[in-house]
């Protein structure tokens, strides 16, 4: 199979999905998009049979990819880590786990002294630099109507009208729940610093003429 990632790393994925069915969280979303296309292929199903049975579920949602929750800018390395042989430390590795220099008890004279002060310099000020990235949640939230008669299209459509900086809509489907009433089930990703779940709950609740009340189903951190 011709793979854009190492076997190392396919290995890792099938062993992933024995437990998971999807990257991230309980449903699909830009984790799995980002892995699948990582792939040039399908996995071979005798060495990889997770992996290929994951394949050819996400192979299902193409024509939804773009409306999966998620960031689509995250490199695969971020869900599926390659393995590293080197002894040498990761820049991204605790501060009190780098060995920048190594050590000796030998005496060093002026301009090993200046070198080592200068790296250490340029470390410190490019660790200053580097921002952390936003926390953010993939959650389903399910919208239970009042009965048979509400209009689940209005509802929706008045959901998705929603629209705040932190805050992405993604797929959705409609599940039945008895009696011919069906709930929304809609999958969303959040900036956790600025979306308060309860608030944004009471704002949907606030449409009293569709909703009766909502619930987060499933939530999982990026």
């Amino acid at each position: 199979m011709g793979s854009t990632i190492s076997e190392a790393r396919l290995n890792d994925l099938n062993s992933k999905l024995k437990t998971s069915s999807y990257i991230v969280g309980h449903a699909p979303s830009q984790a799995d998009v980002i892995t699948y296309k990582a792939l040039s292929g399908a996995p071979d199903a005798d060495k990889h049979p997770h992996a290929a049975r994951w394949y050819k579920h996400i192979d299902s949602y193409q024509n939804e990819f773009s409306s999966l929750p998620g960031d689509a800018s995250v490199d695969v390395s971020s869900y599926l880590p390659e393995a590293t042989t080197s002894a040498a430390p990761d820049a991204e590795e605790e501060d009190d786990e780098v060995d920048l220099f190594g050590s000796s008890d030998e005496e060093v004279d002026e301009e090993k002294e200046a070198l080592t002060k200068k790296r250490l310099e340029e470390y410190a000020a490019k660790k200053a630099g580097k921002t952390k990235p936003a926390a953010k949640s993939v959650v389903t939230m399910e919208i239970k109507p009042w009965d048979d008669t509400t209009d689940m299209a209005q509802l929706e459509k008045n959901v998705r009208a929603i629209e705040k900086d932190g805050l992405v809509w993604g797929a959705s489907t409609l599940v039945a729940v008895g009696y011919g009433i069906k709930k929304l089930q809609i999958n969303l990703v959040v900036e956790d610093d600025k979306i308060g779940l309860d608030d944004l709950q009471q704002e949907i609740e606030g449409d009293e003429d569709h909703v009766q009340s909502t619930d987060i189903a499933a939530m999982q951190k990026l």
